[in-house]
């Protein structure tokens, strides 16, 4: 009987310990620390465009020619505030995909359920785009400075202000965003949900392992989603994966909206820079103010 001779490896301690991942930081009471500013800054689009509907990641060539293009058309076409308004953040992709959308797999959201097209047939025919505003509650939330999309829930990256800041006790996460300084405080003591209904839902939150799980229902029926009704139902994970980078993933859902739920995911980066007051709320729109007076003149034109 033949014998087979297994080399024996051995790994000294020292080697096995610098090879090891560095420890993720946590509190004092044990929880994972998420505390500190991050910016989640991209030009990758929420959905693929459709002329890249085969390809999720694109090459390097590939990618640098896409960027090279989005700020050209930047330059050009953006009537906000400039090119040197936008985030340095939204000049790169994120690792070259084409999509925040994970699920489904071709980077675009679900179709629409047929509640969710005579919703929006019935608001265009109630309020035309052209329609001139009676009042400052037919504009909208962000034009009045009291909700902005790119703020969350979920967090969605913009033009600017991509920036969301951590504070966490035991009991409870604040999420403050930078634009239009909201601030969701999420209760960590496993409490039930509310019955009220809040422009920023009402979250409950959880620890699964190093993933905080904000779980989101509630909200107000004047939020919308890409078309979502006050039936939106979102679930965001926030893992720290490495000192800079906080992994975010969220689900969304809404079966009088989509056929199905959908996913997107980006990271969150460590950033040095602080959070600055973005001085807008009601009251104080002056673009909210113009737009009144504008339409005030235009009736009075015959």
């Amino acid at each position: 009987m033949r014998r087979m001779f297994v080399p024996l490896i051995v790994v000294s301690a020292a080697a096995a310990l610098s090879a090891a991942p560095p420890a993720l930081p946590h509190l004092a009471w044990g929880d994972p620390d998420l505390e500190g500013v991050w910016t989640y800054a991209t030009m990758t689009p929420l959905e693929r465009p459709r002329d890249l509907a085969a390809k999720s990641v694109l090459t390097d060539a590939e990618a640098a020619e896409y960027e090279r293009q989005t700020l050209a058309r930047q330059a050009t076409t953006n009537n906000t505030a400039g090119p040197d308004w936008w985030d340095p953040g939204t000049r790169r992709l994120v690792d070259r995909r084409t999509s925040l959308i994970v699920d489904p797999d071709d980077g675009r959201l679900p179709p629409l359920t047929d509640d969710a097209k005579q919703r929006a047939a019935a608001r265009a025919q109630a309020r035309p785009r052209t329609a001139l505003p009676d009042g400052p509650e037919d504009l909208g939330l962000n034009v009045r400075c009291l909700v902005w999309a790119t703020a969350g829930p979920p967090l969605l990256p913009g033009v600017y202000n991509n920036n969301v800041q951590f504070v966490q006790t035991r009991d409870a996460v604040a999420i403050v965003s930078e634009m239009i300084h909201d601030a969701r405080i999420v209760p960590m003591d496993g409490r039930p949900h509310g019955a009220l209904r809040r422009w920023m839902g009402d979250p409950r939150g959880r620890w699964e392992g190093n993933t905080l799980v904000v779980d989101t229902i509630n909200f107000s029926e004047k939020i919308e989603l890409r078309g979502s009704s006050e039936r939106l139902h979102l679930v965001e994970r926030f893992t720290r994966t490495d000192a800079e980078t906080i992994e975010y993933r969220f689900t969304a859902e809404d079966p009088t909206t989509w056929t199905r739920a959908w996913t997107a995911s980006f990271p969150l980066k460590k950033t040095k820079q602080p959070m600055y007051e973005y001085a807008c709320h009601e009251g104080n729109a002056r673009s909210m103010e113009g737009i009144l007076r504008a339409a005030a003149v235009q009736r009075e034109q015959p």
